[in-house]
């Protein structure tokens, strides 16, 4: 099949599977075009969406865009096609995060940074929209070492390290967690940032509707996402409720010993920044497809004299760039998108 006969039906729905990825605060910070000319999507950054407090860097919304370019790879793929893809393709366009040029079976084109049709990930797409971040109790149900190092696998095959920390130093990252949660309490430029993206009353009702196609409302948290109030339990869970109170919100207690993840990469460029967001994406469709549920947790890497001694002390390998929760548990409930007209242009 060539790329150049994909209709605007196709073009749009791999944007739907892309804007399916996770993003802090559910900014969705990512813009695509399609060139029909040159048979080429483009993925750019969004930087009105960025987070002025937490995200001064533009680190996490290269993050959220990796996730998002992850699953337009894997929607390609799943339609038959190769997507080769090159990241930050000019440096005189910062904005210019990717270009995927979706090759078929017989095109005889390179396989470009970070992956293709045949190593698989065409197989994730039915996770894609099942993913769900999960702010809820998990059992204590272990994480299976076989599951355990097919995620990290999955890190490795988009540049990136997923490493399971030792009792020790578990107990290291969850204090930093928690310095970092205390900081953010505190912190009058976090909470301008919740009260930005975060949807409480009718705003979150219409949220409940853009779930569904109807609402206008595509964006941030809405309330019945934010999870119960912690009571106890040592879990990473952003309570984006902040200092405010939500009707009818439960206090449940949390895992005494949550199951985490460090994805790291060796460096710490604005391409390590995406491929980390690919490889995030990448180990929570396999999780979901494995029966885990996920949360990624920002707070510490969001503090730069917190992050750096998130890594493990003995190795001391790579640069932490997300914390992840992961286990058995009860599935978190879909977040709103912005719809596709507001994300794509599709250009002769």
């Amino acid at each position: 099949m060539s790329t150049r006969e994909m209709s605007d039906e196709r073009v749009t729905a791999a944007v739907r599977d892309a804007a399916a990825a996770p993003s802090m605060h559910n900014t969705q910070p990512w813009r695509f075009r399609y060139l029909r000319s040159e048979g080429a999507f483009q993925m750019r950054a969004d930087f009105g969406r960025a987070l002025p407090h937490a995200d001064p860097d533009g680190r996490a919304l290269h993050i959220s865009c990796g996730a998002a370019l992850f699953n337009l790879r894997v929607a390609l793929a799943h339609e038959g096609l190769r997507p080769v893809t090159r990241l930050l393709p000019d440096p005189d366009d910062p904005a210019l995060l990717a270009v995927v040029r979706p090759a078929g079976p017989g095109d005889g084109e390179g396989g470009g940074s970070g992956g293709d049709g045949e190593d698989g990930i065409g197989a994730l797409h039915p996770a894609v929209h099942r993913r769900h971040t999960s702010r809820r109790p998990f059992t204590g149900a272990e994480i299976p070492q076989a599951l355990r190092t097919a995620l990290s696998d999955a890190a490795l095959r988009e540049g990136a390290l997923l490493d399971f920390p030792g009792p020790r130093h578990l107990r290291w990252v969850l204090e930093l967690v928690e310095e970092a949660e205390a900081r953010n309490r505190a912190d009058r430029g976090e909470a301008e940032d919740l009260a930005h993206w975060t949807r409480t009353g009718t705003a979150a009702t219409a949220g409940a509707d853009a779930v569904a196609g109807a609402g206008t409302a595509g964006d941030g948290i809405p309330e019945y996402a934010f999870g119960p109030r912690k009571f106890d339990g040592r879990a990473p869970v952003r309570d984006f409720a902040g200092t405010g109170h939500v009707a009818g919100r439960r206090s449940e207690t949390f895992e005494r010993q949550p199951q985490i993840a460090l994805l790291s990469t060796v460096k710490d460029r604005p391409a390590d920044w995406l491929r980390a967001g690919q490889a995030m994406e990448r180990v929570l469709l396999l999780a979901t497809g494995e029966g885990l549920v996920g949360s990624p947790a920002t707070q510490p890497v969001e503090w730069s004299d917190l992050r750096w001694p998130l890594r493990d002390p003995v190795s001391g390998r790579g640069q932490v760039q997300m914390v992840l929760r992961l286990g058995y548990g009860p599935p978190g409930p879909g977040t709103p998108r912005r719809p596709p007209g507001e994300v794509l242009d599709i250009e002769p």
